[in-house]
């Protein structure tokens, strides 16, 4: 199947068809289990009416303009989260800068502003809690009502529920902020990555026995710092190499004001300064901690070697 087309805004969305067009409408981030069954609804209703299936979203989150002292940190960057959209079986993906003036479209004016940009606008499908227009006062009710009297069909999909609770965004956040990669993982419905490009470091890792690949960290959200098993791969690679890896300041040699991936391969590695990275976390061995002396660091790192070993070799 094509990669879908990416249309930065409404405004540059492009059909080259006249088929109908099915959206999917939310702010999708990490594009977890919940999101994908809306995605799916569009691409249901587009192949029930030969149109395309596709996904408007938005980036930043509104929180960046009415919290900017404290936005939600986004699971994944806006680069990553249209990669994870794209697996999907869908024909484009709009993602609308989240502007004043796109805030400021009243709710009662949104299907209609919708339906002037994409005049073949045949479906619309969110989630059952999706808000919109400003002042977030518009809900499904009113979308279902707008939808109607614009001649659209309007679809809600019920929340998904886990475990016993919602699978939401914020229930993944807290899950990665706790070091619970693998409840992150089970909700997401695929394994959380992060992406990033090898650079030069002062070599401790080196001098220790210990090499590393330092990557630096590209998403609002930051894990639970500490020590992880992981595989890694060359971005658009296909072989992913066992690791343990380090997220976190380094507190006890060369302290970091940002945190930063630390990447030691289980067996040789192919990579090196340059290269662009993926990093899938799979599970947190420890938290990160200063020691007293580089010595006891190197007998922990040997710990973590280990470890990570384990993990792999479990069943």
């Amino acid at each position: 199947m094509p990669e879908p087309k990416q249309f930065d805004g409404l405004d540059s969305f492009r059909s080259e068809t006249n088929h109908p067009i099915h959206l999917a409408i939310g702010m999708f981030d990490g594009v977890h289990q919940g999101h994908r069954l809306v995605v799916e609804s569009a691409i249901r209703s587009a192949a029930n009416s030969g149109g395309l299936a596709g996904v408007l979203t938005f980036w930043p989150h509104p929180s960046h303009l009415f919290k900017p002292d404290n936005p939600v940190p986004m699971i994944l960057n806006s680069r990553m989260k249209r990669s994870e959209l794209s697996k999907l079986r869908i024909d484009f993906v709009i993602e609308e800068p989240f502007s004043p003036e796109f805030a400021a479209v009243d709710s009662v004016d949104f299907v209609a502003m919708l339906k002037s940009k994409i005049p073949a606008l045949a479906s619309m499908h969110t989630g059952e809690n999706w808000r919109f227009g400003k002042g977030r006062q518009g809900d499904v009710k009113l979308l279902v009502k707008l939808a109607e009297e614009a001649g659209i069909s309007a679809e809600s999909l019920e929340c998904l529920f886990l475990d016993g609770e919602r699978v939401s965004s914020t229930r993944i956040r807290n899950a990665l902020i706790g070091g619970r990669v693998e409840e992150a993982n089970r909700l997401l419905g695929y394994t959380y990555e992060t992406w990033g490009t090898v650079r030069e470091g002062k070599r401790v890792g080196r001098t220790i026995g210990v090499p590393t690949l330092n990557i630096p960290f590209d998403s609002e959200l930051k894990p639970k710092l500490g020590v992880y098993s992981v595989n890694v791969s060359r971005e658009g690679g296909e072989e992913w190499l066992p690791a343990v890896a380090n997220f976190g300041i380094r507190p006890t040699v060369n302290s970091l004001k940002e945190p930063m991936l630390e990447v030691h391969v289980l067996g040789d590695c192919p990579f090196s300064y340059g290269d662009s990275l993926r990093v899938e976390w799979l599970s947190f061995l420890r938290r990160e901690r200063k020691f007293e002396g580089i010595d006891k660091l190197k007998t922990q790192l040997q710990t973590d070697i280990s470890d990570a070993k384990l993990f792999f070799e479990s069943p």
